[in-house]
């Protein structure tokens, strides 16, 4: 297996990063914890989920990735040999069940003690915000009208502003983005930098030969 720095950062990841989002719902626990054990037998040490997690997302299934995680790391004991990456789920119609808020302070603080909980761990590696607040094209989508009105998402800084709590907490290291537009990108590591907050260290786009969306996505 190779590994690589996440740039920025002191965490060294394997280039193959195993994807957990069927367990729970395509996957028994069983089954889940069998490729948790063949991927770390493989040298892969990066662990991808979400408290959205499984899919597709439902009240019933809400947060059973995470636990299938979390049970295989109380029985195999391997928490500090593995880097695990998370995601907050954002407000939107398939997240309702989950809450209808959005990046405040009290979202974070219900969001990241519930994923610790299931996760059986004190500590998440790499966080990520699932998808922005702000009414973008995602998910693959292409058509997109822009809306000048929607201003009611929480603001950049104020965002950071939670992250950098979060993390001054010991309950995060570090902070990435998923479903980002290229502006949105910019305006966070725009405002980081002036404001001396957490920089956000990774991307997690859908991004292939048949999936381009990202070259193209609205400027906002």
């Amino acid at each position: 297996m190779r590994y690589t720095k996440l740039p920025g950062t002191s965490i060294e990841v394997s280039k193959i990063c195993l994807g957990t989002m069927t367990w729970g719902e395509q996957n028994t626990e069983a089954e889940g914890h069998a490729q948790l054990d063949y991927a770390v037998e493989q040298g892969v040490n990066f662990i991808d989920t979400a408290e959205l997690y499984s899919v597709p997302a439902r009240a019933e299934t809400y947060g059973s990735t995470e636990r299938i995680i979390g049970s295989w790391l109380k029985n195999r004991g391997k928490r500090d040999d593995l880097i695990i990456a998370s995601k907050i789920a954002g407000p939107a119609e398939m997240s309702k069940h989950i809450r209808t808020g959005g990046y405040t302070k009290a979202e974070f603080k219900d969001a990241i003690h519930k994923s610790l909980k299931r996760l059986q761990t004190d500590y998440i590696d790499l966080y990520q915000l699932h998808w922005p607040e702000r009414k973008i094209a995602k998910f693959g989508k292409m058509d997109f009208e822009f809306d000048p009105n929607d201003n009611k998402w929480t603001q950049i800084e104020e965002v950071l502003d939670n992250l950098n709590n979060l993390i001054k907490a010991g309950k995060i290291r570090y902070v990435g983005l998923s479903n980002e537009t290229p502006w949105g990108v910019m305006k966070f590591l725009q405002v980081a930098k002036e404001k001396s907050l957490p920089r956000m260290m990774s991307i997690q786009n859908a991004y292939n030969l048949v999936n381009r969306v990202f070259d193209i996505s609205n400027s906002e």
